[in-house]
């Protein structure tokens, strides 16, 4: 990887400012200036890339991921997820032997307890959704922040997707750090976040089941705002999904705060959007980014699989 001459802008006079009277940010997002002209200088030895957001995103070219890659090239594409927070590559038409063994290039694969998984593949979780099933994730967050260890990353591929519909957003959690105002970026600091498993996958279970539920996966507690294991970057690191509440408050003490938080993956200006074709394959760092999947293309057929690399503890 190599970085070509970039032009530094000028030092922004202007940064995005609270709307009275509500929690929501406007004004120009100058914050994002230096990370754009960083991820547009960078250059690839084994691949091209070209960023398609403001400061995420990198389309990925001159690769077969249904080929066996040499451990070179998968460790240069290890430093472009960091860089790009989520890469994308067109026209990969893997099987799901293969898909899961791309997947273990990159750590340990998860089994999901929750969610179908492929008949042959237990570490690929199936979404397939149409007439009878309509999709559900159409709401910012990370992955499985319910577990001790969640994601570091999640391959995901298509099979078969609508012609219209059925995007998939990503936002960057680096920058919803970095638009937060000094005070509130040094209160989440101090704070940590209970994230619960039935918050989602309770949701239609009798109470009996629930606490069955909450047994096998009891809540667990992370940072609110985490350092990245592999860039050493800070990073928001609360869903709607999955977080209940602040270590040491209730529900009620946690809610404004928590979604004021949750509001910086709304914006535009943090996000990059993905119209999905048949075998396109996002790769997203599930600490650096939160997605949200668009569920605007029912009764139409959209089939997806997708693999989850074990990350550490977020710290």
């Amino acid at each position: 990887m190599t970085e070509a001459p970039a032009v530094t802008a000028p030092e922004p006079t202007v940064r995005p400012f609270q709307l009275p009277g509500y929690p929501l940010l406007s004004g120009p997002f100058t914050h994002l200036t230096a990370e754009h002209q960083r991820l547009t200088a960078l250059r690839w030895q084994h691949f091209d890339a070209r960023l398609v957001g403001t400061t995420l995103g990198g389309e990925i070219s001159g690769i077969d991921l249904c080929a066996p890659l040499a451990d070179d090239i998968v460790a240069e594409l290890r430093r472009a997820l960091h860089e790009y927070k989520v890469l994308f590559f067109r026209d990969q038409p893997m099987t799901s032997a293969q898909h899961v063994a791309f997947a273990r290039r990159f750590g340990e694969l998860e089994v999901h307890p929750a969610l179908g998984s492929n008949s042959d593949q237990p570490e690929l979780v199936r979404f397939e959704k149409g007439a009878d099933v309509a999709g559900l994730e159409n709401t910012w967050h990370h992955d499985v922040t319910w577990r001790p260890l969640p994601s570091m990353g999640a391959i995901l591929h298509a099979i078969s997707v609508p012609e219209v519909g059925g995007d998939t957003l990503f936002s960057d959690m680096y920058a919803a750090y970095a638009a937060l105002d000094e005070d509130t970026r040094a209160l989440a600091d101090e704070l940590t976040a209970v994230h619960d498993f039935t918050r989602a996958f309770g949701h239609f279970a009798t109470p009996d089941v629930r606490e069955r539920m909450r047994a096998e996966h009891p809540s667990v507690e992370h940072p609110v705002v985490c350092t990245h294991a592999a860039t050493g970057r800070r990073h928001l690191y609360v869903n709607r999904i999955f977080t209940d509440h602040f270590g040491g408050r209730t529900f009620e003490e946690s809610r404004e705060l928590l979604d004021r938080l949750c509001r910086q993956a709304d914006y535009p200006e943090h996000q990059v959007r993905l119209h999905w074709q048949p075998h396109t394959v996002a790769f997203w760092d599930n600490r650096a980014v939160q997605h949200y999947a668009t569920s605007d293309y029912w009764p139409q057929i959209r089939i997806m699989e997708r693999a989850s690399i074990i990350g550490p503890r977020p710290a």
